[in-house]
């Protein structure tokens, strides 16, 4: 089961590693190897709300979200994206900017280097307010309660998320943005480019939210409309299943291609925080695009979502640590390696601790579960 479902994930990893060492040397097969570890890490939570969706869909939509829907939504995203935001940053073509990072790699590096502060406060904004909701959002599962209690209760002020981000860009433009890091070791007054980047970076987040809230919403809607038509059925009319079917299943399909988007933009911009070379960047981001499908169907086929509970826990932790390195980053320069290992070592503690947590739950618990899942995974 495993080999089957992930073997192309591990064939896509061995030839993207090979290809970093043919490339760059051992230097590059180890960012490639942190930036596959960092996505792989991240994309876990993405499986997990896939699999969470796609297993309410009949296995025609399935089909169409694992193959078109993967390829534009992932590897677009995690392929392309890099490219797109550093020719618009540095005010370059696409096809240009491909151009110029596989011929000119030192004249890449400066114009990548000069456009990093909008880069980076764009990126970090995004990721803050990622960081941001989750923490103060009220969750039933808490990994570090002492400190999520109080701010899931800090979470009930409207807007509160926002309010934050916004402080934080400020601060960073006054303070970063007035000595932004150039090449050859100077600097330069770009609190401007800072504070229009961060506010670019918050209203794409406002509208990646804002549309994943409206699929959702019709999900729901389609959910009532569905218990209707089954209580029109009991009592003897017309049931037009197939045509509610298809709807409902045509949004979800669309839910899901908004949810890979904004997953995906955590892995992007945190790519730029290790490395500003594209063509490692590809790779990294694209071995774990691959990881995203292989877990996506190995949750459906197994019927069942992870029992490691802190994992999104950590995930999201990993991500507030990386918009604090990218703003951070916009004055001085943090080693690759250092800020790769963050994201590492919080996932890691994440996992010990859901392994520990599923140590200390009684056997009769855990029976009670799986006997839970099943009943509700039966047809």
């Amino acid at each position: 089961m495993i080999l089957k479902t992930f073997g192309w994930s591990f064939a896509v990893t061995a030839l993207g590693l090979v290809a970093a060492i043919f490339y760059g040397g051992w230097a590059a097969f180890a960012v490639v190897a942190i930036l596959s570890i960092l996505e792989i890490s991240l994309s876990f939570d993405n499986a997990v709300v896939n699999a969470g969706i796609l297993k309410k869909m009949n296995a025609f939509w399935q089909k169409i979200f694992l193959t078109i829907g993967i390829l534009i939504a992932v590897f677009g995203m995690r392929l392309v994206f890099p490219v797109v935001i550093v020719a618009v940053s540095a005010s370059l073509g696409p096809i240009e900017a491909v151009d110029l990072a596989l011929t000119d790699k030192d004249r890449y590096q400066e114009l990548v280097t000069d456009a990093h502060p909008s880069i980076a406060a764009f990126g970090g904004m995004f990721l803050l307010m990622i960081f941001l909701d989750f923490i103060f959002e009220d969750r039933d599962i808490k990994w570090l309660g002492w400190l999520e209690r109080p701010l899931a209760k800090l979470g009930k002020v409207d807007m509160l998320s926002v309010c934050i981000a916004l402080i934080v860009l400020l601060i960073s433009s006054i303070t970063f943005g007035a000595h932004a890091h150039q090449h050859g070791g100077t600097h330069a007054d770009k609190a401007e480019t800072v504070l229009l980047s961060g506010i670019a970076g918050l209203i794409t987040y406002l509208v990646v939210g804002g549309l994943s809230g409206f699929f959702e919403e019709k999900l729901e809607e389609e959910e009532r409309e569905n218990e209707a038509e089954e209580q029109s059925e009991w009592a003897g009319k017309p049931k037009s299943a197939v045509k509610l079917a298809g709807k409902a299943a045509f949004f979800m399909f669309l839910y899901l291609e908004v949810l890979d988007a904004s997953f995906s933009f955590d892995g992007v911009i945190g790519a730029f925080a290790i490395t500003n070379d594209i063509v490692l960047m590809a790779l990294g981001l694209g071995i774990g695009a691959m990881y995203v499908r292989s877990l996506t169907v190995y949750l459906v086929r197994e019927g069942t979502l992870d029992d490691y509970v802190y994992l999104e826990h950590g995930a999201h932790y990993a991500i507030g640590a990386l918009a604090v390195v990218l703003l951070v980053t916009i004055q001085y320069e943090i080693n690759e390696f250092i800020t790769g290992m963050i994201g590492v070592v919080l996932i890691g503690a994440s996992f010990w601790s859901s392994v520990r947590r599923n140590k200390r739950l009684p056997v009769a618990e855990v029976e009670s579960g799986k006997n839970e899942t099943e009943a509700v995974l039966a047809p």
